[in-house]
């Protein structure tokens, strides 16, 4: 059988090979950028217009898809990320955002890059860019590092290719409770940006604060699938960093959700439940006696190494944290306080003075009053520290119905008591009969 051969001109090669070298001279990364939008992302009516390197408007094509994901992988390691602090950010970053010169930038976290500038009117540029083909990406803005309570930017392209930054205030942990267009953040005048540029997604904001921010809870987050009607989706991955933007430098900030429950439940069990229960015995059970004086002693020292462990992790977590604000020093300091008082209790337990000692009326007046006023700061603390940590209804209820148990309890054992001893003042006085000597 004959060879079948196949006979290419020459010329038709070189015109390939010369089509193919044109075309990646002159191939250029993806530029596209937009300002916020309030309208819903199914509304065909009201489409976002970008802007070109050009400067000519065009309808938005859809983000391209390819090997990467929002977040990147940690292969991407910090000396690749910093290749991208190169990028000229006019190319694509409308004023003020793209002509902005001395701003400093880090990579931080997986391919997330933040960069930000910090002028002398505390009015903060920030940019935050991570590798992106699809989903949300957003920065967060922490009073004590945990996401509930937060403040956060986020950014993402929608299905139509889209553009969309919104502010989200993460009321708790669960999807129902990110709020879109609320938050503390302090944003000003000048719209936030959101563009995609190459492989990587950038947006951009300014805040003003009312004084030079330093170091500074921050949460970066990530998920791979698109916001429906504005509602994000639950996160893929994020991390917790403490962020000094006067040094450039940031720690992971190591404060888990359940060394915060474990806080709450000890505060709750020492001195919403078992102090309270320690106090009630000695005053409606004292003719159950001795038995009324153990249980209140052993009870309260429960009460008080609940309270003391509660007191230890506060202080762990506060310093894990190391951030200023009122509330979380106001909380602090009320712990602190009660924890004196309940070592002045046990103290007392030692001092006690014998029942005919002329100074024990005194010492009785000093242990009732001390321990009701730790009793009243220590539910005002718990309330306080619900509020700091944004705690759930779950927590609020519970807290609510167990105080509520031990106010009824007290109620019908005070009604009780009152009627126990408003039957001995109205019974008749004894009478006394002679009998005659026999």
């Amino acid at each position: 059988m004959a060879n079948l051969r196949i006979q290419v001109p020459v010329s038709r090669i070189l015109v390939a090979l010369l089509y193919l070298l044109l075309s990646l001279i002159l191939l250029e990364p993806k530029n596209i950028s937009a300002v916020a939008a309030d309208d819903d992302e199914n509304a065909a009516t009201t489409d976002l217009v970008g802007i070109n390197k050009q400067g000519d408007p065009s309808v938005l094509p859809p983000p391209s898809t390819g090997d990467y994901y929002v977040g990147g992988s940690d292969n991407s390691n910090s000396e690749t990320l910093v290749q991208y602090c190169n990028t000229d950010l006019r190319t694509f970053l409308p004023p003020p955002y793209g002509n902005i010169t001395g701003m400093v930038c880090k990579p931080i976290w997986n391919t997330f890059i933040l960069r930000y500038l910090q002028r002398d009117d505390h009015v903060m540029t920030i940019i935050l860019s991570a590798v992106y083909t699809s989903g949300w990406v957003g920065i967060g803005f922490s009073k004590d590092g945990m996401m509930a309570g937060s403040s956060s930017m986020v950014g993402w392209f929608n299905k139509k290719g889209h553009a969309r930054i919104k502010q989200y205030f993460l009321q708790g942990t669960r999807q129902s409770q990110v709020i879109p267009d609320k938050g503390e953040l302090p944003l000003t005048n000048v719209p936030p940006v959101v563009a995609l540029y190459g492989p990587m997604i950038y947006v951009a904001f300014q805040l003003k604060f009312e004084t030079h921010l330093a170091r500074q809870p921050i949460i970066l987050a990530f998920g791979a699938r698109i916001p429906k009607h504005f509602r994000l989706t639950h996160h893929d991955d994020k991390r917790n960093l403490v962020f000094d933007f006067s040094a450039g430098s940031s720690s992971v900030l190591h404060v888990s959700s359940r060394q915060k429950k474990n806080h709450g439940i000890l505060g709750i069990f020492g001195w919403g439940l078992i102090l309270p229960v320690g106090a009630i015995i000695p005053r409606y059970f004292k003719h159950k006696d001795p038995l009324w004086y153990y249980l209140h002693a052993i009870i309260q020292l429960i009460g008080f190494i609940f309270g003391l462990a509660t007191v230890l992790l506060g202080i762990q977590l506060y310093d894990t944290l190391n951030v200023k604000n009122s509330n979380v020093d106001a909380h602090r300091g009320i712990g602190i306080f009660i924890l004196v008082l309940s070592i002045l209790q046990i103290l007392a337990f030692f001092l006690r003075p014998g029942k005919d000692s002329k100074i024990r009326r005194y010492w009785n007046w000093y242990h009732h009053w001390f321990g009701r006023l730790a009793l009243f700061f220590g539910a005002l603390n718990i309330v306080l520290g619900m509020q700091i940590g944004y705690a759930g209804n779950d927590w609020k209820i519970g807290y609510g119905f167990l105080l509520g148990i031990i106010l009824l309890a007290v109620i019908v054992l005070e009604a009780l008591s009152w009627k126990k001893s408003s039957h001995k003042l109205n019974d008749p006085p004894p009478t006394f009969q002679m009998n005659p000597i026999q």
